[in-house]
């Protein structure tokens, strides 16, 4: 028998080929090789690619065989079979919404809400399909098992029926989607020279609605980070549109990554606010929907949340949609802060605890009352010997919503540093909206750094990313400045590490007219001053109409100055009076009054009862201008 030599080393040729960019190599027949053989072999490579496209042709087989099978054996089981037919359709094609309506029914609906989306059909349409194919295959081997498979006109509607109904099999996106992924599993040694990362490979894929998510294994001395820094070379070599690729580290191995491509962009068009489910602020607030379609989460309570992104880029858009979840909550009071003049916060003040904030002076109250809370509390868990304060609506949380937090006046950067370091187990915590978190616009303390939750939407520049989302995160992938959606944004928490985009809710101003209303009957409040303080608010000297400080002249001489000092430091409450306070009192610089502070407090004369706050140990005694005559 004849043996052709060359018959492996052209076997090899032919694997070596498919795996070029381009697709398949044409077959060229040579004259002893038989065309039917060529042709058959072509034939095959074709149909086992597009393997997925016959699946309904083998359901029409399967059923054939099956109702030839049960015909000739089990004849009397057609009743049975049109049963189960018509129990399945009843529960695919039932929509949810009758469910969701009974109380009853809500249970049921989750149940199959999960099923349906453990099998890949969740969207309506899917299910609709699903449940017609079912009718028409389960009918017809009804029909074929009572009466026989090969009974006209059972064969007729069978090859008709499969016809029509595979075509929207045959265009669906998502069998689509998947034979385009086995063929980038195919192409992707020849792509990957290309991009930078060559000797890297493809382990598995996974399609789902909006897209497909592989786990791509590098060559051994590569790492993720040239991966992430190539995003834009593996979009031109997958032929993909800009900002449609992330790659996502993985958490065990320095040499493998997930490569995460969108194809249809399910943050296309505005996502309309679905409702709050939440009634407590001890469940995590829905914001908005990520890249794969599901729910964003995150809890808030005992974290401080930073909003950051420039100018149009949807701040006011993620305020809306926390405030209208935590106004659902009794358990939670809400302050708010708008030095723009209420343009932002002023529909949802009949929800807040207290009247809106929207100027300097009323900020400055705001916070101190807020510090009076926050040690009032503390001082109530001590005595009590716990460590955390857990909401009620009776004892709720407090929550303090600023926008624009780079315009608060100095004293309230005083109080917001006290609050975001030490209001986490005591429940009150701060959500600050600005446009660029720099330290100089947050006060230049260390409240940027308390920030457990941040959100960064579009920013301008790359090193905005690092100013919202901590230091190196546009190294790790974060990378905000190409965010073009309204809303779009990345989310840094110790839930979320992986730089995934989302886009928020929309909430228009009919729907926050309509919302209001209904939440403003319920609301929880608490009063200005708590329940173990002090009832009356300390007057400042010199302090003038609304609240400001008037420096008296002569104030600036080193007598009056120290006078002024003293006189401030004893009339202080027990928070202690605040060092811009301090300053304008007396006339001098900060460095001035920290310096008769410190020479104060180790004299004993003065305490610092928070983070630039003091008052005089006693309010008796002279000053110590007096005490050196």
């Amino acid at each position: 028998m004849y043996r052709d030599p060359y018959r492996r080393y052209r076997r090899q040729m032919r694997r070596a080929f498919r795996g070029r960019h381009g697709g398949y190599p044409v077959l060229f027949p040579i004259p002893y090789e038989s065309l039917w053989l060529v042709a058959a072999a072509a034939f095959s490579r074709c149909a086992y690619r597009n393997r997925s496209a016959f699946l309904p042709f083998g359901v029409m087989v399967a059923a054939y065989v099956a109702a030839a099978s049960l015909h000739s054996q089990h004849r009397a089981w057609w009743p049975m079979v049109a049963g189960v037919t018509g129990l399945a359709v009843f529960v695919l094609g039932i929509p949810h919404r009758f469910l969701w309506a009974k109380p009853a029914g809500r249970i049921a609906a989750g149940v199959l809400a999960r099923a349906w989306e453990k099998c890949g059909i969740d969207r309506p349409a899917e299910r609709i399909y699903a449940t017609t194919v079912i009718a028409v295959a389960g009918g017809w081997l009804a029909a074929a098992i009572g009466a026989g498979p090969t009974e006209k006109p059972l064969p007729q509607i069978a090859l008709i029926s499969t016809v029509i109904l595979g075509i929207p099999w045959w265009a669906h996106r998502r069998r689509r989607a998947r034979v385009r992924a086995l063929r980038t599993i195919q192409t992707w040694p020849t792509i990957a020279e290309n991009m930078g990362l060559p000797g890297s490979r493809i382990a598995s894929i996974v399609v789902d609605v909006w897209g497909w998510t592989a786990r791509v294994i590098l060559k051994k001395g590569t790492t993720t980070e040239q991966a992430i820094s190539r995003i834009s070379a593996i979009e031109s070599g997958l032929g993909l549109r800009p900002g449609s690729a992330l790659v996502i580290p993985a958490p065990n191995r320095a040499d493998r990554f997930v490569l995460r491509v969108i194809e249809t962009d399910p943050h296309a068009q505005p996502i309309s606010w679905p409702g709050s489910s939440i009634t407590s602020i001890t469940q995590p607030i829905e914001l908005g929907l990520s890249e794969d379609g599901q729910p964003v989460t995150v809890p808030i309570l005992r974290r401080n949340v930073l909003i950051g992104g420039t100018t149009g880029a949807g701040k006011s858009g993620i305020l809306n949609v926390i405030l209208a979840t935590l106004v659902e909550c009794r358990d939670v009071v809400i302050w708010g802060v708008d030095l723009k003049g209420g343009m932002e916060l002023q529909p949802w003040e009949s929800c807040l605890g207290r009247p809106l904030a929207n100027t300097p002076e009323q900020a400055n109250e705001l916070f101190r009352d807020a510090v009076r809370w926050l040690n009032d509390r503390a001082a109530r868990k001590a005595a009590e010997g716990q460590r955390v304060w857990e909401p009620t609506p009776d004892d709720p949380a407090l929550v303090i919503v600023v926008d624009e937090y780079a315009e608060l006046p100095e004293e309230s950067h005083d109080c917001a540093d006290s609050i975001a370091r030490r209001g986490r187990a005591v429940a009150v915590n701060l959500i600050a909206a600005t446009q660029r978190p720099t330290q100089q616009s947050m006060g230049k303390r260390a409240v940027r750094s308390q920030m457990d939750v941040r959100i960064c939407l579009r920013v301008r520049e790359r090193r905005d990313v690092d100013l919202v989302l901590g230091q190196g995160a546009f190294n790790s992938g974060w990378e905000a400045h190409k965010l073009t959606q309204p809303g779009t944004f990345l989310i840094s928490s110790p839930e979320h590490t992986i730089p995934q985009r989302h886009r928020a809710y929309l909430l228009t101003d009919e729907q926050i007219a309509r919302h209001v209303p209904g939440c403003a009957a319920h609301r929880p409040t608490l009063p200005s001053t708590p329940p173990n303080a002090p009832q009356t608010r300390p007057q400042w000297p010199h302090s003038g109409p609304g609240g400001r400080v008037q420096v008296t002249a002569g104030a600036g001489t080193q007598k009056n100055a120290e006078d002024a000092l003293w006189r401030a430091l004893r009339e202080a409450g027990p928070e202690g009076a605040p060092v811009a306070l301090l300053v304008q009192v007396t006339g001098k610089g900060r460095t001035w009054v920290y310096e008769r502070l410190r020479q104060y407090a180790a004299a004993g004369r003065v305490i610092q009862t928070v983070r630039g706050h003091w008052r005089a140990t006693s309010a008796d005694g002279p000053s110590p201008s007096e005490g050196t005559r």
